[in-house]
């Protein structure tokens, strides 16, 4: 076959659904954007067409075409046939549509097969779901006497040119025109049948010297197809945050941040990720906290290594100079790994590690310390480390292999903390005149305290949450950077169900980096790194805005998206309750509540109407742990003077919204709407008007590569 005019395109097919959009089953595509192809449902759902590149050649009135009926557990005939300027489509060898072109279309040499795809350079990237029993394309144009005597996995007269007959379970054509074929992402071979799952899965058929001239050796084995087919869904995915740290690809539970330290000029942070290996730390650094570069991972266990996973920790500069990386070793203990490089990108693990093995029952120090969860630093020639546990422990060093018992680490525990909390992630820095242990409770997410470090152990005057039911802000990790800045991240929780973690192929987002400082009476201070505000698109703003009591939300068409940056100021005194809404559909059947109670001195996040899948609302309002009682909304303390307006910086970024207050609050939540079109912003008043004074609002540019 070399250049073709008239010809036809036949397949038989069992479609996955039939509201299914712009897949085809068979495309003839001359790698430069032109096509023509059978497409389902993409100018009317339900309906077999003709496609072609920009509908050049396809009907643009579908309305009187038949709605197909078939299930997924019947096969259909379709074809479409090329006769000079004459396009005819067939279902089960009867016309369903015909009409005339201004001019044929010839496809040469260097045309290629999909099946599944519409067309290799579609932006959409929409692929057919269902399966493919048989496909064919013939050289001519075929009658329909020709098309009806046509019969699944068995030869025709006049033979075609090329023809898939997946009946042996092979993806070859037949007729040897295409030799070369790719499958990607989870297209394959099964009873018989190419099934295909919509979602850029296809089959890729080139001739031999089109293979030689664009595979290379790894996408000769499909590799590299099945990488970019990752990345387009990952650039499809309307949950996937587009300017938060995101782990690149796969499964991230848990994604602890790990082994943040400010070295040689540059941010580093890693995360625990799994693989084939296990738990494994991950590594990435930034020049300005919005664009990583993902390097090679931090740490992996390793033949011949007592641990058996990575576990979490933290980095810190040794008194020799060495970048010093603390971590629990699944199944050994504490463990060390120290390096040199520029990058960061070589380690050395300690050959004494662990440096404290676990306790094993019956040995001396069972019962009194965990070697678990460490975080290290140095303060003048000493180590000191905390392990984590219940209760949380210290030890010291004056090298990184001999570690001292100290202790307990808290002198005491505070009002509002229950007796079964852990301190695990701990991460203890000084901010002003005091220090701040940063941790978690398993049982409640992220949370600190404010106290005082002395002699290898920590005095507490104040203890705070950072999440509270329902919120999804765990695992913190913290660095200070050349400008002297405490800057913190926090896993982001995310608690889509299993199934569907695994089926979109992510998992695995990081708090915005926030800029931690201690205030003159002593509490701490929450903001975004200002760096962001250099993803800010054109400022839209207004003033004075009425807020009429207890109406309904005035909605601002001025802007709307999943990917904002808000700057919302009311006046002051407010009473009753106002705030925003966002990720509203236009009708409201979806809508986040973001809101501050005047009364109560509470700022929360209201999540009843977040999204339509029940299954994701369920996960979401869940407590940590999941056998906690479902709450409706997140809510956390917030109090303001007399006087004080209440500000409000929201960021949007898809599935996550974080909520600062007044510099005071901050809250984290992954919300899932269903609906394309929640997008819309809007503002509200209860139990007493309220005005908002000022309101600035961005759009912000995606960080993430894809």
């Amino acid at each position: 076959m070399e250049t073709i005019t008239d010809k036809t395109l036949v397949a038989w097919v069992s479609p996955a659904n039939l509201s299914q959009r712009g897949g085809s089953a068979l495309t003839l595509d001359n790698g430069d954007g032109c096509f023509d192809a059978i497409v389902f449902g993409e100018r009317r759902s339900g309906v077999w067409m003709a496609g072609s590149d920009g509908f050049r050649r396809t009907l643009a009135d579908q309305s009187a075409s038949p709605l197909e009926s078939v299930g997924p557990d019947a096969f259909v005939q379709v074809a479409v046939v090329y006769r000079g300027r004459r396009v005819s489509v067939y279902r089960d060898g009867l016309e369903t549509q015909a009409y005339d072109l201004p001019a044929a279309q010839s496809f040469g040499s260097g045309s290629m097969v999909l099946l599944g795809l519409r067309h290799l350079t579609a932006m959409d990237r929409a692929c057919f779901a269902g399966r493919i029993a048989d496909a064919r394309l013939y050289g001519l144009p075929l009658t329909p006497e020709q098309l009806g005597g046509l019969k699944p996995h068995l030869e025709s007269t006049p033979a075609p040119a090329a023809w898939w007959s997946f009946a042996e379970g092979s993806t070859r054509d037949r007729m040897g025109t295409f030799a070369h074929t790719l499958l990607t992402g989870t297209a394959a071979v099964v009873d018989g049948c190419l099934v295909l799952d919509g979602s850029e899965s296809y089959l890729l058929a080139l001739r031999p010297a089109q293979a030689q001239a664009l595979l290379s050796p790894a996408t000769q084995d499909s590799r590299l197809s099945q990488v970019r087919a990752h990345r387009q869904a990952l650039l499809r995915d309307a949950s996937r945050p587009a300017y938060h740290f995101v782990a690149p690809e796969g499964y991230c539970m848990p994604f602890d941040p790990n082994g943040a330290i400010w070295w040689n000029g540059r941010y580093h942070l890693g995360f625990i990720f799994q693989d084939e290996r296990g738990h494994c730390w991950g590594h990435a650094s930034s020049a300005d906290l919005l664009h990583w570069r993902f390097h090679e991972p931090y740490l992996a266990p390793g033949p011949g290594d007592p641990d058996r996973g990575i576990f979490s920790g933290n980095a810190f500069v040794a008194k020799d100079g060495r970048a010093v990386l603390l971590y629990h070793g699944v199944n050994a203990g504490n463990c060390i790994a120290t390096s040199r490089d520029a990058d960061l990108d070589t380690w050395e693990k300690l050959p004494t590690n662990p440096i404290v093995p676990s306790p094993k029952e019956g040995d001396p120090d069972f019962g009194k310390y965990r070697s678990w969860d460490p975080h290290g630093w140095r303060d003048g020639d000493t180590h000191w480390a905390i392990f984590g546990g219940n209760p949380a422990t210290v030890f010291k060093a004056a090298d990184l292999t001999t570690w001292q018992y100290v202790g307990p680490l808290l002198t005491h525990d505070l009002p509002g903390v229950d007796a079964d909390e852990d301190i695990s992630c701990p991460d203890l820095f000084t901010l002003g005149d005091r220090q701040v242990l940063l941790c978690i409770s398993h049982k409640r997410g992220c949370r600190y305290y404010i106290g005082q470090f002395k002699d290898g152990i920590f005095d507490p005057e104040s203890h705070q949450r950072m999440n509270w039911p329902g919120g999804t802000c765990f695992a913190p990790e913290s660095l200070v950077d050349g400008q002297g800045r405490r800057i913190m991240w926090a896993w982001v929780l995310d608690r889509r169900p299993l199934a569907q973690i695994q089926a979109t192929g992510w998992s695995g987002t990081m708090t915005l980096p926030r800029v931690l400082t201690l205030a003159a009476d002593r509490t701490l201070r929450i903001e975004p790194v200002p760096e962001l505000e250099r993803l800010r698109g054109a400022e839209v703003a207004a003033r004075g805005l009425a807020l009429p009591a207890n109406g309904e939300p005035v909605l601002w068409p001025a802007l709307a998206g999943d990917t904002l940056e808000l700057d919302v100021e009311f006046g002051p005194g407010a009473a009753g309750r106002q705030g925003v809404v966002v990720r509203r559909s236009p009708a409201g059947e979806e809508a986040t509540v973001i809101y501050w109670d005047a009364a109560r001195g509470v700022l929360g996040v209201d999540l009843q109407r977040s999204s339509l899948d029940a299954g994701s609302v369920q996960r979401t309002y869940c407590m940590y742990g999941g056998d906690d009682p479902v709450v409706s909304a997140q809510e956390a303390p917030l109090s303001l003077p007399p006087g004080e307006s209440l500000r409000l910086r929201v960021f949007l970024d898809r599935s996550i919204i974080e909520v600062f207050a007044n510099g005071r609050q901050c809250l984290t939540q992954h919300v899932y709407p269903t609906r394309a079109d929640s997008t819309g912003i809007a503002f509200f008043s209860a139990g007493a008007a309220a005005q908002v004074q000022t309101l600035r609002a961005w759009r912000l540019a995606p960080t993430t590569p894809w």
